[in-house]
C-alpha cells in the first residue's frame, strides 16, 4: 500500500494517483460550469458510482449516462458552487481510496461535508466508485431540495 506523494520505480506519482488527481481537476472544472465530455472521458464504458442514501443523488449510477446524469444533477443542485477539497490517498492494487471534503451553496446557504472516495481502476480508467459519506444524514439533508413548508427552508 502507498500514499500517492510516494514515488514508483521510475521515480513518478503512482499512475492510478494521477488519474484520481486528474479526474479530480476535471470535476472541478465541470462542477463550476464546464463541460461534462472530459471527466466522462476518463470512466470506463461499464463504470458504477455507487452513491448511499436517500437524497436526490442517491443510488448506483451504471454506465456513463446515468453517471453524467447524477454529476450533472449534483451540478444544478448546487448551482455551479460545488468544490471538492482533496485530502490523504491511499493506493492499493488497482483501488484508490482518498478522503474529500466538499463544500457548495446548496438551499441559500453554504454547506460542508465529509466524505470517503474509494476508486476501483482498470485499464487506465475509473470503473467503479463508492461516494461513503462520513455522515450520511447530514449528507442526504444538504442534497435534498427543500420545499416551502419544510422547517429551515426560505420561501
Amino acid at each position: 500500500m502507498s500514499r500517492s506523494g510516494d514515488r514508483g520505480v521510475e521515480g513518478n506519482r503512482h499512475p492510478h494517483a494521477e488519474l484520481i488527481a486528474e479526474l479530480h481537476r476535471r470535476q472541478a472544472d465541470m462542477y463550476a460550469g464546464g463541460p461534462v465530455e472530459p471527466v466522462i472521458a476518463l470512466l470506463s464504458e461499464n463504470v458504477v458510482w455507487h452513491v448511499p442514501g436517500t437524497s436526490p443523488i442517491a443510488g448506483d449510477h451504471r454506465g456513463p449516462d446515468a453517471v453524467l446524469r447524477y454529476f450533472v444533477l449534483r451540478r444544478e443542485l448546487a448551482r455551479d458552487s460545488m468544490r471538492m477539497h482533496e485530502r490523504d490517498t491511499l493506493i492499493d492494487g488497482d483501488v484508490v481510496v482518498q478522503l474529500v471534503d466538499g463544500t457548495a451553496e446548496l438551499h441559500g446557504h453554504p454547506c460542508r461535508w465529509r466524505t470517503v472516495g474509494v476508486y476501483r481502476v482498470h485499464d487506465g480508467r475509473i470503473a467503479e466508485v463508492w461516494l461513503v459519506p462520513l455522515e450520511l444524514d447530514h449528507f442526504d439533508r444538504i442534497w435534498t431540495p427543500r420545499t416551502p413548508d419544510q422547517p429551515g427552508s426560505q420561501a
